[in-house]
Order: C-alpha cells, then structure tokens, then sequence
C-alpha cells in the first residue's frame, strides 16, 4: 500500500526545505516519489532528490486542484504502476486550496491511502497571510491534518503562543508543530504527518494493558462502588445479597439516576444486568484532558502541579505524563500518579504536549494549573 501525504503552504513557507529534511531522515528505507506543481516560479531543485536515487515527477504549470484534475490523476497512477512506491509526496501549488487538491488525491486508487495533508505555515506571517489571503491561506489551514510552524526559532514565547492561537482558532484538531526543526528528527516529523496517536490514546492503551495484565476489568478511582480487587470480605458478600436482590426483583427497579456512577456517560437502563459483574472498558470509564502548549515550565512549577493535583480537587486523577519545553532551552518529561511524580530531561517534541486520564476530571481547574 503506497501512503500518499500533501505538503501545501504559502510560497516561501518552507515546504522544500522541510521535505529535503524528510527524506534525508524520516523516510529513510523507503522509495519515494515527489510530485510538484509549482505555479508561477521554478519548481523545486531535483537534483538532490535525484542523486538520493529518488525519482521526480514534474507536471506543467497549471492547478492541480483544477484544470489539471485530469491529468494528475493519470500521472499519479503511471507513478504507482512504473514505479510501486512506498510513498508519494504532493507539492502542489502555493496559492492552491487544500481542500481542493485533497478532492483530487482521495480515492484516486485503491493500492493507494492518503496519509496526511500536512500544512507548512510561516510562524511570522501567519496573521498577515490570514488577513491578506484569507480564502486561500485559510482553506489550507482548516483543512490541514497536521500545520508545521516554520522559522519559530527567533520568536518570542508570547508571539510563538499567539500564532498558534490563530491556527488553532481554524483548525481546532490538527497537531501544531512549533518546535524548531533542527531540534526534532525527521522521524518525529513524519510521526505527526503521519497522524501518530495522541498522549491521550498512549496513555488509554496503557490503561487497557495494566488492567488486562491483572485481570482487572474496571479499576475506576471515582466509583462508589469499588470493582474487583479492592473488595474486602463483608463489601463483597453486601454486593452479592444486592445482586440476588435484583435478580429476584427481575431488574424492574427503576433507572431515573441515567448514568453509571463511574462518570462513563453511559445509560446503562438496557444492560443494567451486567453493571456490577462485568465493569467497563477503560475508555468507556476514564476520560483525558490533553493540550498542546508553548509555554515553558521549570521542574519545580512541574512538581508543583503534581502537589496541586495530590490536594486540590481536579477530579478523581489515575495519571498524567507530558514533554514540555524547559525555560533553559532543554525539555522536561514528565509522569505523575497520585501521590508521586517524576520530571527528567529528555529529548524534544514538535510541540508541548500533556494529558491527564482520570474520571470527573476538572478540565478549566486543568488548563488553568498546567497554564497550557
């Protein structure tokens, strides 16, 4: 299956330099083929794609998200036939709508999957571009699978946070990246082009992993009523007389209280039976709250947090772990359970990023603590 990922962008933006990143170190190991449209000026400088053995598709001046619909979609199936890429990378035209050259990429075959449709935004220019070229720059921006910030490396903090407010104000579910490229690796990149699972997915699938390993089917912190592992003798006898009640009573009783008093949301009027005896997946019983930040922390506002969070009502926390930008230019990884954390020195994410996974979760108290 050949991954087909879209780099739009403003002209000057910094797609070719971002792509000669990628396949100098994200990409490495796989055949790719680049297909760029340039309108107006010379396209980018094969030669170094072609002395990496990669092949280069060049098409006519033109919009392929327009009047050449037609003959993109004949070339990109000539590119899958002759060659049989791992990956096809589009760089169409920098005045062209995104939405328009995903239209033409979708469903073009069937032994091809559209991987992402990434957006590389100048940091700087991003509020004159939205005003000046809104229909256009906007459009790449609302339709963009992941936005990558170029030229954030001489920006203050301040404006940095700014210009992901108006990106994020656009395009609420995209990943940012805001951390300046020679700071990360290719293969961090291709990671977000590629649409990677969030902290918030890392961390439910750990959830899913510690409870399958000790049997448990729903540890939830907040339920009144404790699961499994945490009964003693008399609690748990109280529950079975409570269930032989119910049964004997065939489940007339009524359910005006709606959900379960784990927090999962669900009305459990139809499947009531199998409310005490089986639990619940985690995620039908956890939820996250996650953001991305430019903001840098210290270890001690870190660990600070984690004593807020110990004694401050946030809701009912099982974890929380984050990569954040320290204010010495280095980043901080962070993981918290209750009652104890740990901050150390890692290596840098395309963003600041954190998440906690708890029930009845605060999520204003949250975003005002970590200050994301």
């Amino acid at each position: 299956m050949t991954k087909i990922t879209i780099f739009s962008g403003f002209l000057g933006a910094g797609k070719t330099t971002l792509i000669k990143k990628l396949l100098a170190d994200g990409y490495k190991g796989e055949k790719v083929v680049l297909i760029e449209n340039e309108f107006g000026e010379i396209g980018i400088d094969g030669g170094f794609v072609k002395e990496a053995g990669i092949e280069v598709t060049e098409m006519n001046s033109g919009c392929i998200c327009c009047s050449l619909v037609g003959d993109f979609e004949k070339a990109l199936g000539k590119v899958l036939d002759e060659y049989h890429p791992d990956r096809v990378l589009i760089e169409p035209s920098g005045v062209g709508k995104l939405s328009d050259v995903i239209a033409a990429v979708k469903n073009v075959r069937a032994d091809a999957v559209l991987a992402g449709f990434v957006t590389v935004a100048d940091a700087k220019r991003c509020r004159m571009y939205m005003k000046n070229f809104g229909e256009f720059y906007n459009n790449q921006i609302e339709n963009a699978s992941a936005v990558i910030f170029s030229r954030t490396q001489d920006m203050s903090p301040e404006k940095l946070a700014a210009a992901a407010a108006l990106v994020r104000e656009k395009n609420p579910r995209a990943p940012i990246v805001t951390t300046p490229w020679d700071e990360l690796t290719g293969a961090q990149l291709v990671a977000v082009t590629d649409g990677s699972q969030s902290l918030a997915e890392e961390m439910m699938a750990e959830v899913h992993a510690h409870a399958h390993e000790h049997g448990e089917e729903c540890h939830c912190p907040a339920c009144e009523h404790e699961h499994h592992h945490d009964h003693d003798h008399e609690h748990h006898h109280e529950h079975e007389h409570e269930h032989e009640h119910e049964h004997e009573h065939e489940h007339h009783h009524d359910h005006d209280h709606g959900e379960c008093s784990c927090g999962c949301g669900h009305d459990h009027e139809h499947d009531h039976e199998h409310h005490h005896h089986h639990g619940h997946a985690a995620d039908e019983v956890f939820e996250s709250f996650g953001a991305e930040t430019t903001r840098a922390y210290t270890k001690d506002e870190l660990e600070s947090i984690f004593n807020e969070l110990d004694t401050q009502g946030y809701g009912a926390i099982l974890r929380a772990k984050g990569i954040v930008r320290c204010t010495d230019g280095t980043w901080l990884h962070f993981d918290y359970v209750p009652g104890e954390g740990e901050v150390r020195t890692g290596a840098a994410d395309y963003t600041g990023r954190l998440c906690v996974i708890g029930s009845h979760l605060d999520h204003d108290g949250l975003h005002s603590l970590f200050g994301a």
